[in-house]
């Protein structure tokens, strides 16, 4: 049976390889022409112009995604699990960035949703404007940041800048805003760390002094209470725990 497989193998092999010309080679190959000359008036330039920002925008999208959203306290919680378990790189760099990643979609989809339906299908309608269009996309990410972000550090810019205090999300000046969310998001998240520190802080104090009690004074605490660590987290479903948390720390936008 083994030898009758290797043979079928080796004749499709031989028909890949000995073949005439296959069928594919008279299909026409499509080429693609990059041409740079004059623009056509003033707004061939502005389409050209916008398309440059639109790249420079797409480029800039993994620092959109890391501060203007939820990732930042999701990642830094779930690392701070991963610290306080002693795992070293259990889960993977890899596994903890896609969990955040998903939470993130889930946790911002109400505002992408809202998004969708006031700015970008309106625009692609031919309803409104571009820079009408802008605004209105960027208001539902102002009220998810101004929901998540302390007064303290959004007075912090806007008395540096020598802005006025606005009066409503709409007036609240974006620059302001990004570095205010950046920083509560990093406060909350080290918050939370250090509650989820607590217990296996516990655990490691109390394997050292009984070691240390024993005389076992060159044995490694972290090899003992590794699978007492695991095995807490296990019977308490840690990760349910951990991810409800940081799904309830998200309230909605007022």
């Amino acid at each position: 049976m083994k030898r009758s497989f290797v043979l079928l193998g080796a004749m499709i092999v031989l028909l890949l390889v000995w073949s005439p010309a296959p069928a594919y080679a008279a299909l026409p190959i499509p080429g693609i022409n990059l041409e740079i000359g004059n623009g056509e008036g003033p707004a061939g330039t502005a389409n050209t112009v916008t398309l440059i920002l639109l790249v420079t925008i797409l480029s800039l999208a993994p620092s959109i995604l890391v501060l203007m959203t939820s990732f930042t306290r999701i990642v830094i919680v779930l690392s701070f699990v991963r610290t306080a378990l002693g795992t070293q790189q259990m889960p993977p760099n890899q596994v903890l960035i896609g969990i955040a990643l998903f939470l993130t979609l889930f946790v911002m989809s109400p505002t992408i949703g809202t998004m969708n339906e006031t700015a970008i299908q309106p625009f692609l309608r031919g309803e409104i404007q571009q820079a009408e269009a802008l605004d209105k996309a960027v208001l539902p990410l102002k009220k998810f940041m101004m929901a998540q972000t302390r007064e303290k550090d959004l007075m912090l810019f806007l008395n540096y800048s020598k802005a006025e205090k606005p009066t409503g999300v709409e007036d609240t000046p974006l620059t302001a805003l990004l570095p205010a969310f950046a920083i509560s998001e990093l406060k909350t998240a080290f918050q939370m760390g250090f509650m989820i520190f607590i217990p296996f802080l516990v655990i490691d104090m109390i394997v050292a002094s009984t070691l240390m009690s024993m005389g076992m004074m060159m044995l490694p605490p972290i090899m003992i209470s590794l699978p007492f660590k695991i095995l807490l987290f296990v019977l308490v479903d840690g990760w349910y725990l951990v991810v409800k948390s940081l799904l309830l720390s998200f309230h909605p936008p007022v």
